[in-house]
């Protein structure tokens, strides 16, 4: 995404949304490409921040830390000159399977740009942000939101090219079920995890594709939420299998996460799944009353309920919002 601004607004506000990575298409990568990620955006939760111009850059809200970070490096890579006051006005859990650094980093970069007049292309900054190194479904979300897939890391520094992009029917909503008192894996854990874990069968891969192009898009393209949801528990199940190891020997990584998805699902959840390494997992239905009413009979079981959050979102066919206020 490449914009231009010519004009300059005094205060800048950026919205981007969260996305949840529901899978890889290809890890075994004896084709010349690896990984090859399946997502989607979400309306909630997401980063929002606000920007304006300064004599000193000062940064407070949320994520201080990791946003002063984001901003001395967009500022580098965009040629900005430093000096702005940034607030964090909202940011979803970080390490929890949102994609909160790909959007944080790459909101704030959005918000410099805009506010300099300078032009922002979202790939090639998560690039130099070190952002997006095996999935490019967070800068996809970021740009336009949507079903999206990425047909995979090549052998060269560019980002995994987007392959298709797909709406999420307006009707079907998504459970997302919260454990705060855990985190996915991340940063030299996840490096050191994808290492340690075993070649992955070229047939189990060549299944996973099949299921994507001949199960998994169809089925979204006619809003069968039942194809697209059955498609989503399958490559889960196959995928949870093999990070396992990773994950303390689960297919999720929070037991307690897990027990719950399968409360939704025998309440009628089409697909269940993690969001990349977790520990946040996440049922579809068809509506919002049928959401509504499996959380609720969730929410009556102490066992499984306990500690848990539960949030109920839509899909999001829009990418950030980038506005002058």
């Amino acid at each position: 995404m490449m914009v231009s601004v010519q004009t300059r607004p005094g205060l800048v506000r950026v919205t981007a949304p969260a996305r949840l990575h529901i899978g890889f298409l290809d890890l075994n990568g004896d084709l010349g490409r690896r990984f090859g990620s399946i997502g989607l955006a979400v309306d909630r939760p997401a980063a929002i921040i606000r920007i304006a111009r300064a004599g000193v850059t000062a940064v407070s809200g949320a994520e201080v830390g990791r946003a002063h970070r984001y901003l001395v490096a967009a500022c580098r890579v965009l040629g900005a000159k430093p000096g702005h006051d940034l607030v964090v006005a909202g940011a979803m859990p970080a390490h929890a399977g949102f994609g909160s650094g790909t959007q944080l980093a790459l909101a704030i970069a959005a918000g410099v740009a805009r506010l300099e007049g300078l032009p922002f292309d979202a790939g090639a900054i998560a690039a130099e942000l070190d952002r997006g190194a095996r999935s490019g479904i967070g800068v996809a979300a970021f740009e336009g939101g949507g079903f999206v897939l990425d047909g995979g890391k090549g052998a060269g520094p560019a980002a995994p090219p987007i392959i298709a992009r797909l709406p999420i029917p307006e009707a079907w909503r998504i459970v997302l079920v919260l454990d705060e008192t855990t985190d996915g894996v991340h940063g030299d854990d996840e490096l050191a995890a994808f290492r340690a874990l075993p070649t992955f069968p070229a047939a189990d891969a060549a299944h996973l594709c099949r299921l994507v192009l001949m199960r998994m898009l169809p089925s979204l393209a006619e809003a069968d939420i039942a194809g697209f949801g059955a498609a989503v528990t399958e490559i889960q199940a196959r995928l949870g299998d093999h990070f396992a190891p990773a994950q303390g020997g689960g297919r999720f990584t929070s037991p307690r996460v897990a027990a719950a998805l399968a409360a939704l699902a025998q309440a009628g959840a089409a697909g269940h799944g993690q969001s990349s390494w977790g520990p946040t997992g996440f049922a579809l239905f068809a509506s919002d009353r049928a959401a509504e009413a499996a959380v609720a009979a969730l929410a009556l079981n102490d066992r499984i309920a306990d500690g848990l959050n539960f949030i109920i979102v839509r899909g999001r066919n829009q990418g950030a919002v980038i506005e002058a206020e």
